[in-house]
């Protein structure tokens, strides 16, 4: 079995998940590359499509919204939708590569991907497997007229709306969302702390706002300011978003009380050094911290799965779903002094959320395609 995992540079998200099935084929010693599907649409479609969508999605969530909607409006397993044509364009490079590298085996952790795979098996007779990786809790618009062996799903919960969308419940597995190693491994709070340059005592707020900076942070932060004591902190990942730090810097730039963190691989660690972690509703973000097995409150999605996936875990008791900052800022200074609260939500983490998921994802590769294994 040789695997090609196609990501899609549209958010962190799919590509963190992508290499957490990465890390879990190649300690088994199984063959398998990872590439990015609009790469093979050339590096300027690439840039153009992830630009736009980071766009959207930081400055004009609403119109996210709206086109999430009138996607599940127009999705159907019956006929083909824009999406799908829009992925058929990279198609004919894509199965050079694949046939010129002899894969036998593609996992799709975004739906364009799982498109172009589509279009390759039905149009080009590309015989090769081809499987789905949902990364949010919600069967999202136009999975449902993919053409793909099995649907890897987070949650035993989303069998029944899959199955309403049209997926026959044979080719559905439920074995949770993939998070990688360093977010299954723990390091005690003062040690974390230590390592971070974070004071051992006071309560630290972390909040995320994605790679890219999404979300009213800065509102956040200054309801955060408000109620903290001199000893705390809010520690904040800017991420990629220059114009949050430039206005966090000019706000808070003499409050020790507040650290800004760019882009950063050391999220695991900041996690394992907070004491309640404010995070947007992102699926593969909301999973890995159930893994690390943080208190956890979400702060305002943007519409579309984002608003699904604050349902789904403050529904199962995994976080604590609000909408604006002084709610938000309110819920994490709760959360922090009720412990009884916290274990409440911990251990709901723990039941609902499969922290061992690359495993098990690989593990139905390997019991569905036993003759490819060698």
């Amino acid at each position: 079995m040789k695997t090609l995992i196609l990501s899609c540079s549209t958010g962190q998200g799919h590509n963190s998940a992508s290499k957490a099935v990465l890390q879990e084929l190649r300690r088994r010693g199984l063959p398998c590359e990872m590439a990015d599907t609009l790469s093979f649409g050339g590096k300027r479609a690439s840039a153009r499509v992830s630009d736009s969508y980071t766009d959207v999605t930081r400055y004009v969530p609403l119109v996210f919204g709206s086109l999430y909607r009138l996607g599940e409006i127009l999705s159907s397993p019956n006929r083909k939708s824009p999406v799908y044509l829009a992925n058929t364009r990279y198609a004919g490079k894509l199965v050079e590569y694949i046939v010129q590298n002899g894969f036998d085996t593609v996992l799709c952790p975004h739906l364009f991907p799982a498109e172009a795979m589509t279009c390759l098996r039905q149009r080009h007779g590309l015989k090769v497997r081809c499987y789905g990786i949902a990364t949010d809790y919600t069967c999202s618009p136009f999975w449902e007229e993919t053409d793909i062996d099995c649907f890897f799903i987070p949650h035993r919960s989303l069998l029944a709306e899959c199955v309403r969308k049209g997926f026959a419940p044979g080719r559905l597995a439920v074995t949770g969302i993939p998070v990688s190693e360093e977010f299954r491994r723990k390091t005690p709070r003062a040690e974390a702390r230590a390592a971070l340059g974070l004071p051992e005592q006071g309560t630290v707020y972390l909040v995320m706002t994605g790679s890219m900076g999404f979300g009213n942070a800065a509102g956040v932060v200054a309801a955060l300011a408000q109620r903290m004591d001199p000893a705390s902190r809010a520690v904040v990942m800017v991420g990629s978003n220059e114009r949050l730090n430039a206005a966090l810097g000019k706000r808070f730039g003499q409050d020790a009380r507040v650290v800004r963190v760019p882009y950063t691989t050391q999220v695991p660690l900041y996690m394992d050094a907070c004491d309640v972690l404010l995070s947007k509703p992102g699926g593969l973000s909301s999973t890995e911290a159930a893994v690390k097995n943080v208190p956890l409150v979400h702060t305002a999605p943007i519409p579309g799965g984002e608003k699904i996936n604050a349902r789904f875990f403050a529904g199962l008791g995994l976080s604590v779903a609000t909408g604006s900052p002084e709610e938000s800022a309110a819920a994490a200074v709760r959360l922090a002094a009720d412990r009884a609260a916290q274990e409440r939500q911990l251990a709901a983490q723990r039941a609902h959320i499969n922290a061992d998921a690359a495993a098990a994802l690989c593990d139905q590769l390997i019991a569905r395609n036993p003759e490819q294994i060698r």
